[in-house]
């Protein structure tokens, strides 16, 4: 049985004082669930990296994001090598605020994963369809094509360790969510093109997380399907209590 997984996007969020305190308040949750079938991870700011590293418990930290080159004239961009050098060894990738504010393509976010893979560090790997594109019927030709672009070139091992996140964009920040329904049934379809490219073994080892406007109220109802293996949450991940009832809700 897979563990269950919530991750904490923050995003442009919180100062490294309010960072500390979050990661206070979250520390002995973190380590009381640790034994339990639930991985917690948070994806702070790079200035409150080093602190929810130290502070957080049994927190995962998560880059927002890396650049695929080790060092160079990319101003404004953060290596993995200056994560590794402060303990970090997971980021996501593709995010849609990403790929729609930044221009992140399969293609770059392809380079990431393999620059991750060359580091031996995780990464939560995002793919979602417009409100457009989901209008259009499209949201399964667009999913396969972000899986395949995004994974090419990367070793069946990695892949078999790879956390993707199922957000639609229409649904990151709106309010509107997914049905279970149309989440479970993408969640599976993620995992189907993964075992059809690359086969059962591989794709049986993938968790599958879904993220779109997930709260306390609706978190269980998502995790209890059996094809999706997690949450990744944006605004309900920045309250320390929004944040623990999640976390109750998933035990109980």
């Amino acid at each position: 049985m897979k563990r269950k997984i919530l991750v904490g996007n923050w995003k442009m969020n919180k100062t490294m004082k309010e960072a500390i305190e979050f990661a206070n308040a979250l520390k002995d949750k973190s380590i009381e669930v640790e034994k339990e079938n639930i991985i917690l991870g948070i994806a702070p700011s790079y200035l409150c990296l080093p602190i929810v590293q130290k502070l957080g418990g049994s927190l995962i930290t998560y880059a927002q994001n890396v650049h695929y080159e080790e060092s160079g004239a990319f101003t404004g961009e953060v290596s993995i090598p200056m994560l590794e050098e402060i303990g970090v060894s997971a980021s996501l990738i593709g995010h849609s605020e990403r790929r729609t504010y930044f221009k992140e393509t399969n293609e770059t976010c392809n380079l990431k994963l393999k620059a991750l893979e060359k580091h031996d560090m995780n990464a939560i790997y995002c793919v979602g369809e417009t409100l457009k594109e989901y209008e259009e019927d499209k949201t399964k030709s667009v999913i396969k094509k972000q899986v395949l672009k995004g994974l090419e070139g990367l070793s069946e091992e990695y892949i078999s360790e790879l956390t993707i996140a199922y957000e639609p964009v229409w649904s990151i920040g709106t309010g509107k969510n997914a049905s279970k329904e149309i989440a479970s049934d993408i969640c599976k379809y993620i995992v189907d093109v993964i075992a059809d490219k690359y086969g059962d073994e591989v794709a049986s080892g993938v968790y599958v997380l879904y993220g779109g406007s997930v709260k306390p109220n609706n978190i269980k109802e998502y995790l209890d399907d059996e094809h999706i293996d997690g949450a990744l949450v944006g605004g309900a991940s920045l309250k320390p209590e929004s944040f623990i009832e999640m976390i109750e809700n998933i035990r109980g």
